[in-house]
């Protein structure tokens, strides 16, 4: 029936046609020829004390805390972020930062730039900061 109300049939993706001496398997052993190999791995970890503002619940700690990791999150989406201590207390709050790179530079340089993002908000006040950096070999 031709008009508006005919049946489509159901959507399917069309696949790419295979380039001109070109074949998958071709093109896999490309990547692994030219990957870049690292041979260190380097961990940072950095451990935030944080005094929250007026907080007078649990709740509005939550409230406090997620915009703040979710920004972390978003500025550097390679860093695993979360809230690692101080759960049951009101006003205080832990935030343990990781990062995993295969230099140590870049390790202590994204964890600087997390922090400094973090220090500057200013409804938190910024206690303590630890860096620790994990070698392989360690």
């Amino acid at each position: 029936m031709p008009g508006p109300f005919r049946r489509r049939p159901p959507h399917r993706p069309r696949r790419a046609a295979p380039r001109a001496g070109n074949t998958a398997g071709d093109h896999r052993r490309f990547i692994i020829e030219n990957a870049e190999v690292i041979d260190q791995v380097y961990v940072g970890a950095l451990t935030l004390d944080l005094l929250l503002g007026d907080v007078q619940s649990l709740k509005q700690k939550r409230s406090v805390l997620r915009p703040i990791i979710a920004e972390v999150q978003k500025h550097f989406p390679a860093v695993a972020v979360a809230e690692t201590g101080g759960n049951d207390l009101y006003r205080r709050a832990e935030i343990g930062v990781a990062v995993v790179s295969g230099t140590a530079a870049n390790c202590t340089q994204v964890l600087d730039r997390c922090e400094r993002l973090v220090a500057g908000r200013p409804e938190i006040e910024l206690l303590s900061a630890r860096q620790r950096l994990f070698h392989d070999e360690d």
